[in-house]
């Protein structure tokens, strides 16, 4: 299970970290260039996109490669990286890969109670 909760933690962060690219850039163009009616405006919260395009990427890369030797810390990040990305992009067609495995992969690290080191986290 750890070995899975690594997998799924790097592809969700590697697939965040594309949409966080994305994310950030459009809330900067827009910002940039302005608005335009009914094909591009605005997000209400620019300042929750960019922290989410920036920090929920990470957590999946950090909590992916922690599962693991430590897959209580690992799950943890990767639970909070899904629900980072959940707070700023919402579900949707691009998110709903990243979201799933970073919280399939949490949920995983965190049911390896024993785990195949000597020490459990529980």
């Amino acid at each position: 299970m750890r070995n899975a909760a690594l997998t799924l933690g790097i592809i969700a962060g590697v697939i965040g970290m594309i949409i966080g690219f994305f994310g950030w850039g459009y809330t900067e163009a827009i910002e940039r260039w302005g608005e335009i009616p009914d094909v591009a405006e605005q997000v209400d919260n620019i300042q929750l996109v960019r922290a989410g395009a920036l920090l929920a990427p990470m957590l999946a890369i950090a909590g992916g490669a922690m599962a693991k030797a430590r897959a209580l810390w690992g799950g943890v990040l990767l639970i909070l990286s899904a629900l980072g990305m959940y707070a700023a992009f919402g579900f949707n067609v691009f998110t709903m890969f990243p979201i799933s495995f970073a919280g399939l992969g949490g949920i995983l690290a965190l049911a390896a109670g024993k785990p195949d080191e000597p020490k459990a986290h529980f």
